[in-house]
């Protein structure tokens, strides 16, 4: 799946799937979830919260988005745009640091 961004003043009433909607001056971020059960995902941008990353072409998040409240429970990153899922169970923390980690 690849998120396609769309900046905002105000946040929409309803969201449309495959969009990243970015609110600078309410400081969030919302799409539906990646997995595709249309539940509402926010992520506050703040030092302390989430880290938005534009570079012109696409957007990414940082740290990964974890739906541990929605019945799916998924697990994923977006980088420029793209989904990258992150497996279910445990991974060896020196592996997931590998896998996931880019700068």
């Amino acid at each position: 799946m690849k998120f396609q961004h769309k900046f905002l003043d105000e946040i929409p009433g309803e969201l449309e799937n495959g969009i990243l909607y970015i609110s600078i001056s309410y400081k969030v971020t919302l799409h539906l979830c990646a997995c595709g059960c249309k539940n509402k995902v926010v992520a506050r941008l703040s030092p302390k919260d989430w880290k938005l990353i534009f570079d012109g072409e696409g957007a990414s998040l940082f740290p990964s988005i974890g739906n541990w409240n929605f019945n799916c429970k998924s697990h994923y990153w977006i980088r420029n745009g793209s989904v990258i899922n992150i497996p279910n169970g445990p991974l060896k923390k020196k592996k997931r640091k590998k896998y996931f980690f880019f700068f």
